[in-house]
Formats: structure tokens, sequence, C-alpha cells
């Protein structure tokens, strides 16, 4: 009876979601206190759940945009993009063996936070063949900072007075996961939510030679590098409105459910960030993956401010 109610109870809450009653914000911290509380009922599908609906949201936004706008915003963060992931990886390898911490694990926190978080550490984990621990603590403690950055990055964004454009380059440049950068840059405004999600989707093309250099830096070649195929769909998604494939009456539903399905996929996100897993994380992983953050937020503000 309490695993029906349970069930119950989580359903609606993304029932909630998906009809505008809630926020991001929100809908990421009722999932964390869900879960905190009583359990989490469907853990063992929210995690490929969230993986797809992600990606769909992702794509849905891609209506909503146009095929020139989006190339010129991808080529005006491509200079930040490059020498952000080469600095944080640089400071990454060297953080790592400073803190003595499991090489594969500061490799996969570095790869998260320079990239685009969970999905850089599931497509970099297998070429360096990772363990299931390792993975599993390296996303637990990125999701626990993309947390905090949906809620952290609005307030700055406001207190520096920056424009939608800033803001969408640097939730882009400096959130982990794509999840918490469309999140954050909702709230923000829709011409942030376009920098936002163009930069950041540029930004996990990097996957790719960040994969073939893992190979060589763990003398692992001739693993299967996992290529992020999806982007091709958002592209797809771009094109079809920018030659008006489709009616405005029929892309205009779509961005609008893609935004509300995005805030039902954060509440699932909140809902599998585990306290019992953050604590069995140890001291030194946080501590990396706060310096790398810290160092990629501040690097990229300024670079953007002046």
């Amino acid at each position: 009876m309490k695993g029906i109610f349970l069930k119950t109870a989580y359903l609606l809450i993304i029932g909630t979601a998906l009809l505008g009653k809630i926020n991001s914000p929100t809908a990421l911290v009722l999932g964390f206190i869900f879960t905190l509380i009583f359990s989490n009922p469907f853990k063992q599908y929210c995690h490929r759940a969230i993986h797809y609906f992600l990606k769909i949201s992702v794509i849905g936004l891609g209506f909503g945009m146009y095929l020139e706008e989006t190339f010129q915003t991808g080529k005006e963060g491509l200079g930040l993009t490059a020498s952000s992931i080469v600095l944080t990886v640089s400071l990454g390898w060297v953080l790592t063996r400073a803190l003595k911490l499991d090489l594969k694990l500061g490799h996969l926190i570095t790869s998260g936070t320079a990239i685009c978080g969970g999905s850089a550490i599931a497509a970099i984990s297998p070429v360096i063949k990772s363990k299931g621990k390792i993975i599993s603590i390296a996303l637990g403690v990125v999701f626990l900072l993309n947390s905090i950055a949906l809620f952290v990055f609005p307030t700055i964004g406001h207190f520096f007075k920056l424009t939608q454009e800033q803001f969408g380059l640097w939730c882009a440049i400096a959130i982990h996961d794509t999840s918490s950068v469309v999140g954050a840059a909702i709230e923000y405004g829709d011409e942030a939510l376009r920098i936002a999600t163009t930069v950041k989707l540029s930004r996990t093309l990097w996957i790719i030679p960040l994969s073939v250099l893992s190979m060589f830096l763990f003398g692992t070649q001739g693993k299967k590098i996992r290529i992020p195929y999806f982007i091709l769909l958002f592209i797809g998604a771009i094109a079809i409105n920018s030659y008006h494939i489709l009616p405005e009456t029929t892309t205009g539903p779509i961005v609008f459910i893609a935004k509300r399905l995005l805030v039902a996929t954060l509440f699932m996100v909140g809902s599998t960030i585990s306290i019992e897993d953050l604590r069995a994380t140890g001291v030194k992983p946080i501590l990396l993956a706060l310096a790398l953050w810290i160092f990629i937020s501040i690097f990229s503000l300024v670079f953007i401010l002046y």
C-alpha cells in the first residue's frame, strides 16, 4: 500500500511540473526532499528516464531557434569554450595528483566539470574502463554542484547585471550538466535560454577529442567512443523551424511542452541525489569538483565581463 502511495505521489508531482505549476529550482528541491523523506519509488528507472527526457526536451527547444543565429552564437562562444576546457582539464589533472585521488575518479570529475556533467562522465567512463563505484561517486558529486548552481547562478547574474546574452554564455560554460544549464537559463529569460542551449550543445561535441585524449592518458586505445548523435536531431529541429517546414502553430506548442518536460526532468534529477551516496564519497572528490567549479565559474565570468 505504501509503495502505491509513493508512486502515485511521485507521478503527481511530475504531472504538476508538466502543468507548469512549479519552476525549475522548486522542482529540483522537491525531488531531493521527496527522496530524503521517503524514497525514490522509481530509482532503478530514473537515470534512464532522465537521459531520454533531457534529450527530448533539448530537441524540442530547437523548434524555437534559427540556424543563422545558432551558428553565430556557437562561433562567438568557441574561444571561451576551448580555453575553459583546456584549462579545466589541465588543472584537474594537477589537482587530482596533488590530492592523491584515484586517477580515474579525478579524470571523470574533471571531464564532467569541463564539458557537460553526467553526459561526459557516461561517455568517458567506458573509454578509461572505470568501475561502477567510481562512476557513481563522480556522478553524485557533479549532480550536487549542479543543484547548487541552479539556485546560485541566476542570483549572481542579477547581482552583476548580466544581460541575457552574457548570462546564457556564462551558465553554458560554468554549469556542468545540460539539465541545470537549461533550468537556470529558463529562469533568466528566453534569449538566455537560446544562447545557453546552443553553446552547451556545441560544448558537448568536445566529448569526442577528450575521449581520444583519455585513451592515451590511460592506455586504453581501441575502446569505442560515444558520439552525442542527438545533437544532429537538435540541429534538424532548428532547420525545420528556420525554413518554416512546420507552421508556428505546431512548433510553438512543441517548445512549450519541451520547457515543461525539462522542469519535470529536474524533479527526477533531484530525486536521484542521495545523502548516503554523498557521505560515502568522502571529502577529496568534493574538494576537487568544488575547486574546478569555482575556477571555471570565475574564469568565464571575468572573460565575459571584461
